[in-house]
């Protein structure tokens, strides 16, 4: 069902590519399909070089004012970024590692996760090409090697988690995955925790993100006079849009000799 609390999804707008990031920024970060290009699997993403030295050097010129906000688990993304150690926000803000490294957690009812897990594991054992993502507070099948299952995975699913009997649990679609996860948290709500604290508290945000879970993200940031920026095409709360992931990195990459040089020398 539509959270009716949202920004308007605009559907045909041609949204313009964003305006510099700038220093006194607080920066938001999806990674899949973000930062980095989808992979068939989870696993089978690729990070390059170029993305290892860019974000250390991103923490710098942003006084440490940048976050992943990811659907992926915290110890999946830290191993994708070894030694990094950024703020993160893992499983659409089920979990969260602040500035000082301190875990936040949103545990699911472990009797209702259990009877989940089953359901999924049994569903996709019966379909080729299915796989299960078990990320401990959440769960996602991924049907990208199996995209003629769309439609079976979505109205099963659905009739799965309907009424009370999922205890609070909500499906969160993607790109080619439906993901399940606890009612009432989500990418919004890890993004307004962040701005409550140091670094990030008193900065104007930034969210950059690719698909549907991250639209509470830009509703949040929206709100707050930020920058929303879709990355992709699609319809989208975002007021701003960059079309790959390339154009991502060479948007976060170009303030490193412009806007953050003018910003250094005005202050």
């Amino acid at each position: 069902m539509p959270d009716s609390s949202l920004p308007s999804f605009r559907a045909g707008a041609r949204l313009g590519p964003p305006p510099p990031l700038r220093a006194d920024h607080a920066l938001f970060l999806d990674i899949d399909g973000t930062l980095l290009d989808l992979a068939p699997t989870p696993e089978a993403v690729r990070v390059d070089a170029s993305l290892v030295a860019l974000l250390p050097d991103l923490v710098l010129r942003l006084d440490g004012a940048l976050a992943l906000v990811t659907g992926r688990s915290i110890g999946d993304a830290d191993r994708l970024f070894p030694g990094l150690r950024l703020p993160i926000a893992g499983q659409h803000g089920c979990e969260r590692r602040d500035a000082t490294g301190t875990l936040h957690m949103h545990a699911a009812d472990p009797r209702t996760l259990a009877r989940l897990r089953t359901l999924f594991a049994d569903f996709a054992a019966r379909h080729e090409g299915l796989r299960v993502e078990d990320k401990g507070a959440s769960l996602a099948l991924h049907y990208r090697q199996a995209p003629g299952l769309a439609s079976h995975v979505h109205r099963t699913l659905r009739d799965a988690v309907a009424g009370d009997a999922a205890g609070g649990f909500r499906l969160q679609p993607g790109k080619k995955l439906l993901e399940l996860r606890p009612g009432g948290r989500d990418k919004g709500t890890a993004i307004r925790e962040f701005l409550r604290e140091p670094p990030f508290a008193g900065r104007q945000a930034v969210f950059v993100g690719d698909d549907a879970g991250d639209e509470h993200g830009f509703a949040v940031v929206a709100a707050r006079k930020g920058l929303a920026i879709k990355v992709g095409p699609g319809a989208t709360r975002a007021r701003f849009r960059l079309p790959d992931v390339a154009a991502v990195r060479g948007w976060l990459a170009a303030p490193a000799t412009d806007a953050f040089a003018r910003h250094a020398e005005a202050g």
